[in-house]
């Protein structure tokens, strides 16, 4: 084949595979395919609108994650401002109870005070005695209630044993109250210490 014949022939190849869409590849002399030849592809179009989704799926990512953080920082705040808010009411709550109270004390001082003035036992135990009712009164309207525990069937959750006595098989009973126990609004706020009985 003359040289003339041999690059008609390489340009009718590339002339054809230019045709059919193909990267024009590089040919031997022998009118073969090099191996080695990397062809320079041009973007289409397509691969250009894919670089624009990347670029637009990417600043809506970050739209949701700035998003995202200024909901967790609204969050945080909205979480600090209730506790904040719960400590307050409690606070709160607890005023009218010590205002109550405080009566309570007020009495105390005065009866301290008259029994040093004057030291009349009956008079002074009298007093006492008025000012634990008045004590007493401001408990049970908070919701505060003594348990009734003697003779009653011995409560784990109600009662605590403080001493046993008796050796029988029977069911233990509360034999003793040795310190009252109370309840708060129906809870138990402190158990009997009771004496327990097994006959």
């Amino acid at each position: 084949m003359t040289e003339d014949a041999h690059d008609a022939t390489r340009r009718d190849q590339q002339e054809e595979a230019a045709a059919a869409g193909e990267a024009v590849a590089s040919f031997t002399d022998e009118g073969e395919r090099d191996p080695t030849f990397e062809p320079e592809i041009e973007p289409s179009t397509d691969q250009a609108a894919d670089g624009d989704d990347v670029e637009a799926l990417r600043a809506e990512a970050k739209q949701y994650r700035d998003h995202l953080q200024r909901l967790q920082a609204e969050f945080d705040n909205y979480r600090k401002r209730v506790l904040r808010e719960q400590t307050t009411a409690v606070e709160q709550a607890a005023r009218p109870v010590f205002r109550r109270l405080l009566e309570v004390l007020d009495d105390f001082d005065l009866a301290l005070m008259h029994a040093q003035d004057r030291p009349d036992f009956d008079r002074f135990l009298h007093g006492v005695e008025l000012v634990y009712a008045k004590l007493l009164d401001t408990l049970r309207a908070e919701g505060l209630e003594q348990m009734d525990a003697q003779g009653k069937p011995f409560d784990p959750e109600n009662h605590e044993a403080l001493m046993q006595t008796g050796d029988g098989e029977g069911d233990p009973v509360v034999a003793d109250v040795l310190r009252p126990g109370y309840t708060l609004k129906g809870r138990v706020l402190r158990p009997a210490g009771v004496r327990v009985e097994r006959k």
